[in-house]
């Protein structure tokens, strides 16, 4: 009963149109008055939720983002990544995909990648004749990739709610399969280009090459200083988040000279305005998995999917697909909040590493980001191309198919994603 009353609490008041964080508080405030645990107990557990220095990487993270959207990183990356493979058929679409897996290094969020890479590409697309929705569509996907490649925050809190699971060894795992979504994307957009003639790039000068090889150059060491000290023990992602911060400054600050110091209490009220969401969320999640636990609604939802059946592909497969229809409704950082306390332990049955499992549930809920109804990403790109969900889908479904075909990779063959973490990590 008190799990039923959890579960419908939430739906009810999330189709209220009650904020993700804020419904599931009240889930858990509701459900905890059908037992015989005290109330006060609901809020000990959303303050211990975030008394964690791991969660301190999260706000620094985030600001590192939004100094270098802000900071004119977005346009030298694209700049770069268009001497790289703009002269290919249709290379702004490859482009858009290159941008985006450069920019996922730095900003580790896939509406701040829409956001810059967006609003420097699409206008650009435009111009040179490819089809709006295209242009969208290419945009939206590519984003995505800023979760899988590290440095990423929804890997920071999967670490954190799946019990603390190594952030190095995810960062580690991320890799591969970050790249391998980038190389899908760019070959449905190279064929889409191909056959329908869009333009390539003249070979741009030496003299040009060289000074966006050098302007790119520095915004890209950060992405070699964090993730290599990371993964080498030099220091903790909390610690490389702080550094990020410093270089960010410096960089957009002094070197570039774009982001000019009265635009920092903008650029701070917006990281304060996004990480009061995120902590919040973890909070009341926390408190919702408590209730849970007491339930033992884990326990039981693992017990059922083991009677339907006690193969490991298909309770695999129906995992992804719970996760799928899941990420058409949720965000993605309430998914793994609430859904990893739930599927883990399945997966730890079926003698799965933790890591990849997390690599798994991102690939996964990336689809989510992008698909109706509920896709955040989707609404920035639509916002973007001043176009529709009804126009966009046909050539959306073209880049999420690629984006399948990897969840897949990920779920069923390991050493996708732990070839990288044993290789580095093994003692």
């Amino acid at each position: 009963m008190v799990s039923l009353i959890l579960l419908g609490t939430f739906i009810i008041t999330l189709f209220m149109g009650i904020p993700v964080a804020f419904s599931v508080g009240i889930a858990a405030l509701v459900a905890i008055l059908f037992t015989n645990v005290p109330i006060f107990v609901i809020f000990q557990r959303m303050f211990g939720g975030v008394d964690s220095f791991t969660l301190l990487a999260i706000p620094f993270f985030i600001f590192m983002g939004n100094v270098m959207e802000r900071g004119g990183i977005a346009r030298r990356i694209v700049d770069f990544a268009n001497i790289l493979i703009g002269q290919i058929q249709g290379g702004l679409a490859a482009v858009n995909v290159l941008a985006s897996m450069f920019f996922a290094g730095i900003s580790g969020s896939a509406v701040a990648d829409t956001s810059s890479i967006g609003a420097i590409l699409i206008p650009m697309m435009n111009e040179e004749g490819y089809e709006k929705n295209f242009t969208v569509a290419v945009t939206i996907t590519s984003s995505t990739i800023g979760l899988i490649i590290p440095p990423s925050n929804p890997m920071i809190l999967y670490s954190f709610v799946a019990g603390g699971v190594s952030i190095a060894q995810l960062f580690a795992a991320g890799f591969i399969p970050g790249v391998m979504v980038g190389i899908g994307l760019m070959i449905v957009g190279f064929i889409v280009s191909v056959r329908r003639g869009y333009p390539r790039h003249p070979r741009p000068s030496l003299k040009e090459i060289v000074r966006t090889v050098r302007d790119a150059g520095l915004s890209l060491v950060i992405v070699v200083v964090i993730v290599g000290g990371i993964l080498g023990g030099v220091f903790t992602a909390t610690e490389a988040a702080v550094f990020g911060v410093v270089y960010a400054l410096f960089l957009t600050v002094f070197v570039y000279k774009d982001l000019k110091p009265k635009d920092l209490p903008e650029v701070m009220l917006k990281t304060i305005q996004t990480t009061a969401i995120v902590i919040f969320l973890i909070a009341t999640s926390t408190a919702f998995s408590y209730v849970m636990a007491v339930e033992r609604v884990p326990q039981a939802i693992t017990d059922f999917l083991l009677s339907i059946t006690q193969n490991k592909y298909l309770l695999l497969l129906i995992i992804n697909i719970m996760l799928l229809i899941v990420g058409m409704f949720m965000d993605m950082s309430p998914a793994i909040l609430i859904f990893t306390p739930i599927l883990l332990p399945i997966a730890l049955k079926l003698g799965m590493d933790p890591v990849h499992f997390g690599i798994m549930i991102l690939v996964n809920l990336c689809i989510g980001l992008v698909t109706p109804p509920v896709g955040a990403v989707l609404f920035v790109g639509l916002s973007l191309g001043q176009t529709t969900m009804t126009k966009v889908i046909k050539p959306l479904l073209l880049f999420i198919f690629p984006m399948l075909i990897v969840l897949l990779l990920v779920t069923y063959i390991e050493p996708i994603t732990m070839t990288f973490p044993r290789l580095l990590f093994s003692r």
